[in-house]
């Protein structure tokens, strides 16, 4: 059975996503800066290139930075409140026809075949 995740208490969780939206606003930041410089530089080292290129460089950069940074700030956020912490990782109960081996009395070698 799964343990009780520190997210199911409200306050847990609003403080958490707090923190979450507060990280995106930042990275909010750090992509349009980046985004600025890229197109400032790409407009001095061209010539005579379609506005389409500019719009679609800006989307690309902006696009993959925020993903990123959405997925690692999802990371930081399981991880920095215990959520992983509360995932049951057992699977040797899932085969029934073996029996779950003794850790107890397992070496260090026994570990490593299986």
């Amino acid at each position: 059975m799964a343990n009780p995740s520190p997210l199911d208490n409200p306050e847990n969780a609003a403080f958490a996503w707090a923190r979450y939206r507060r990280l995106m606003r930042l990275m909010m930041g750090i992509t349009l800066g980046t985004v600025i410089i890229a197109m400032a530089v790409i407009y001095n080292q061209t010539e005579n290139v379609s506005p389409h290129f500019f719009i679609a460089t800006a989307l690309g950069i902006g696009f993959s930075m925020l993903l990123m940074s959405a997925l690692m700030g999802l990371v930081f956020l399981s991880s920095g409140t215990g959520h992983d912490a509360s995932v049951d990782n057992d699977l040797d109960s899932l085969d029934l026809s073996k029996k779950p081996a003794d850790r107890r009395t397992m070496g260090w070698k026994d570990g490593a075949e299986r």
